[in-house]
C-alpha cells in the first residue's frame, strides 16, 4: 500500500510538471538513480537481473531479501518508469538444458 501511495505521488508530480506529457504517461517516471535510491533506502531493495530491449530501454527487476520486487525500464535519456511492483519474489533457477532436443 506504502508502494501504491508512492506511485501514486510520482504521478501526480508529474503531472503538476508537464500535464500534457503526463497524460499519456501511464507510469511514475523518474531519473533511474533517484529511482533505485528511492527503493534501497525505503524497501532495501537492489537490481538482481537486467536486460536490453529492442527499442534499446534497459529494463530491471529490483527485489529485497524479504520478497518485495519492482520492475523499471530506463530510457536511453536516463529517465526510469516503474512497470509493476508487489510482495512474494521468488527467484526461480531454470535447468540448463543442451539445445532444442536435450
Amino acid at each position: 500500500m506504502v508502494r501504491t501511495a508512492f506511485f501514486a505521488a510520482l504521478i501526480g508530480a508529474f503531472v503538476a510538471v508537464t500535464p500534457a506529457l503526463a497524460q499519456q504517461q501511464a507510469a511514475p517516471c523518474v531519473k533511474r538513480s533517484d529511482f533505485l535510491k528511492h527503493l534501497s533506502t525505503n524497501y532495501a531493495e537492489a537490481p538482481i537481473a537486467m536486460g536490453v530491449t529492442a527499442s534499446g530501454r534497459v529494463l530491471e527487476v529490483v527485489v529485497s531479501e524479504k520478497g518485495t520486487w519492482t520492475i523499471i525500464v530506463t530510457m536511453p535519456n536516463g529517465v526510469a518508469c516503474g512497470i509493476a511492483s508487489g510482495d512474494g519474489w521468488e527467484t526461480v533457477l531454470a535447468p540448463i538444458t543442451k539445445g532444442p532436443g536435450a
